[in-house]
């Protein structure tokens, strides 16, 4: 008959536990650079406009890649002449 297997133990380091903070007790603050958050507002408005030619499309799928190439395309060029003027 097999032998069962008892568990390894560790080597005597150092073994500290981490524990998470409390929910209410740590607050997070976050910096973002203007590039990263035009990048998030970029992607998102590109996401919406993905989606708006998905519904004009009559909401099939599998095209979701050109939908997402158009709205890219769309969004990319606004963005462009915006630069511009």
């Amino acid at each position: 008959m097999a032998k069962a297997k008892t568990p390894r133990t560790a080597k005597a380091t150092n073994n500290q536990v981490i524990t998470m903070p409390d929910a209410g007790s740590v607050s997070v603050v976050r910096k973002t650079s203007p590039a990263s958050n035009s990048s998030v507002d970029l992607a998102a408005q590109i996401r919406e406009r993905a989606y708006q030619l998905y519904l004009e499309r009559g909401s099939t799928p599998s095209n979701e890649n050109e939908d997402w190439l158009q709205a890219e395309h769309e969004v990319l060029a606004g963005k462009n002449h915006q630069q511009r003027a």
